[in-house]
């Protein structure tokens, strides 16, 4: 009888400890887990590019968003994406849909310099006289720039190291970009 009376008592105990710690656990995360999770949203802006272009048959559509996580005052890190929608009459049409890795360094709070791998599909379907030709590939882009920066927006350039003319989606190595983070 004694042993059955602290086998009970030794787990009602037990249970009672284990019942405050979980509430005390419990209370310790809702007090602390907002305040970590405020921490790092702070730290996190979102912006990227809209580009329209429309003229005499031509039409360029581009939605590019993204977002970077600010580690200190000079050092940032994000994702991108990229969709684009390409269409000139009677010749072609191409879309483009992809990725990219961006790091930022801010020497001093008016020059950022980044560095940036894009990787691009591209489907362009050509239409000539004898049919039809597509062509459908991957890109891959390594860009260093140097921009003028003033409080959320960069303006500056930047250059793809492994441009090649024949397989780049774009016409030139260099391109000037405005970079827009909230």
């Amino acid at each position: 009888m004694k042993k059955n009376c602290f086998l009970l008592v030794s787990k009602s105990i037990l249970v009672t400890i284990a019942i405050l710690f979980s509430n005390c656990t419990t209370a310790q995360m809702q007090k602390f887990a907002p305040t970590q999770q405020t921490e790092f949203w702070k730290n996190v802006q979102f912006g990227g590019g809209i580009g329209l272009g429309f003229g005499s048959g031509f039409t360029n559509i581009t939605l590019a968003p993204s977002g970077i996580y600010n580690i200190n005052k000079t050092f940032s890190a994000g994702l991108g994406l990229q969709v684009g929608y390409a269409k000139e009459k009677n010749y072609y049409t191409s879309t483009v849909c992809g990725a990219s890795v961006i790091g930022l360094v801010n020497p001093i709070p008016e020059i950022q310099l980044s560095v940036e791998v894009e990787e691009i599909n591209a489907s362009t379907n050509y239409q000539l006289q004898g049919g039809n030709l597509s062509n459908n590939y991957w890109n891959t882009g390594l860009y260093f720039g140097a921009g003028y920066r003033t409080g959320n927006v960069t303006m500056g350039g930047r250059y793809d190291v492994l441009y090649n003319a024949n397989k780049s989606i774009y016409n030139n190595a260099f391109m000037p970009f405005v970079r827009v983070y909230f």
